[in-house]
C-alpha cells in the first residue's frame, strides 16, 4: 500500500550535519582572512605594484623570491612555538598563573613577568604565543607589556649573540643594568592607562584543554 514518504526527511535521518568540525574549520578560516589579513594583502599588492613600476620585474620577482625563502625557514619555528603554547594552555592551571602575573600579584607579578620575558629564548615565533597564551591564562595587562618589553630589551640570547660579540662584554652589562627597570616601568603604566584590554582568544588550544577537563567549560567561561 502507498504510504507517505517524504525523502528529505529520510537523508537527514541518515547524514545528520555534523557539529563542532565545521563550525571550527569556519571560525579559523573567518580569523585567518578576516579584515587584517585583507589589509595586509592590499598593502603588499600596492608595494608590489609599486615595485614593478619604479624598479621593473626581475627586482620585484627577487623580492617576492626573498620573502618565500623567509616564509619557508620561519614555518617549522613557528609550528613548534605555537605548538609549546597550545601545550603550555593546556597543561598549566590558568588559576596559578593568575595568581603568579596576575594584577593581584602587584610588584612581584612585574618582577615575574620580567624575568620570564628575559630568559623566553628564540625570536618573535617564540615570544608572541607564549604571551598570548599568559594573556588568556589571566595574567594582566601590566604583567604581559613587562613580560615582551623584558624580551625585546633583555633577552639573553640577544646579550649572547649580539651584543657581547660586537659591542664587548662591558657593554653589554652597561645596557643591561640600565635596562632592568624599564620593563617593569612599562607595566605600572601599562596598568594605569585606563583603556579596556580586549584580547584575542586561543580557540583551539581552549577546545582542547575543555574537552580534557570536566571544567573546562567554566573555565573557558571566565575567560571570555
Amino acid at each position: 500500500m502507498p504510504t507517505n514518504f517524504d525523502p528529505s526527511q529520510q537523508k537527514k535521518r541518515v547524514n545528520p550535519a555534523p557539529t563542532g568540525e565545521k563550525s571550527w574549520a569556519a571560525d579559523l578560516l573567518a580569523d585567518a582572512f578576516g579584515w587584517e589579513f585583507w589589509i595586509f594583502f592590499l598593502v603588499a599588492a600596492g608595494f608590489g605594484v609599486a615595485c614593478y613600476l619604479v624598479r621593473g620585474a626581475d627586482v620585484m620577482w627577487a623580492a617576492l623570491q626573498s620573502d618565500l625563502d623567509m616564509l619557508l625557514k620561519l614555518l617549522p619555528r613557528l609550528l613548534v612555538a605555537l605548538s609549546i603554547a597550545a601545550l603550555i594552555w593546556v597543561m598549566l592551571p590558568r588559576r596559578w598563573i593568575s595568581g603568579l602575573v596576575g594584577s593581584e600579584a602587584g610588584w612581584a607579578g612585574l618582577v615575574v613577568a620580567t624575568v620570564a620575558g628575559a630568559l623566553t629564548p628564540g625570536g618573535p615565533s617564540s615570544a608572541y604565543p607564549l604571551l598570548a597564551v599568559l594573556g588568556a591564562s589571566g595574567a594582566d595587562r601590566g604583567a604581559m607589556v613587562a613580560y615582551i618589553t623584558s624580551w625585546a630589551i633583555l633577552g639573553m640570547q640577544r646579550v649572547l649573540i649580539w651584543d657581547v660579540p660586537f659591542l664587548g662584554a662591558e657593554f653589554a652589562i652597561l645596557r643591561t643594568l640600565v635596562s632592568l627597570p624599564l620593563p617593569i616601568l612599562a607595566g605600572l603604566i601599562a596598568r594605569n592607562i585606563p583603556l579596556t584590554l580586549t584580547l584575542r582568544p586561543i580557540t583551539g588550544a581552549s577546545d582542547a584543554a575543555n574537552s580534557s577537563s570536566g571544567a573546562g567549560v567554566a573555565e573557558k567561561g571566565q575567560g571570555a
